[in-house]
């Protein structure tokens, strides 16, 4: 019996390092690994995705499913996976845990990037 199974997806997350001479907040990009990460295309007949996308602007490509227990921030950030660099649109959806049978309970779009 095959089950599902996502891949290791390089998440790019923003860490505060520090104040500039105007005290403001710096960041830096560090790169984390989550894994089991479900990757899927997006069909352009999808209603939902579409109104997403004429909201923000952007096309989405691919929306990942995030495994049940992650607690990174999946808004606005940049993500690697099938060698090339996506940023997330939108916000990212959450489901109740208990009330989802398999391992994801989130998902969030991405758009090619860079």
């Amino acid at each position: 019996m095959a089950f599902l199974k996502g891949i290791d997806v390089i998440l790019h997350e923003k860490v505060s390092v520090g104040k500039d001479a105007f005290n403001h907040e710096l960041f830096e990009d560090v790169p984390v690994t989550v894994s089991n990460v479900l990757v899927a295309p997006v069909e352009s007949s999808d209603q939902e995705i579409l109104s997403d996308v004429s909201m923000a602007g952007k096309k989405a490509r691919y929306q990942l499913g995030i495994p049940k227990g992650d607690t990174h921030v999946w808004d606005d950030v940049t993500v690697e996976f099938f060698g090339e660099t996506w940023r997330t649109i939108g916000f990212s959806v959450i489901g109740i845990e208990d009330l989802i049978p398999l391992d994801w309970n989130r998902r969030v779009l991405v758009e090619r990037y860079g």
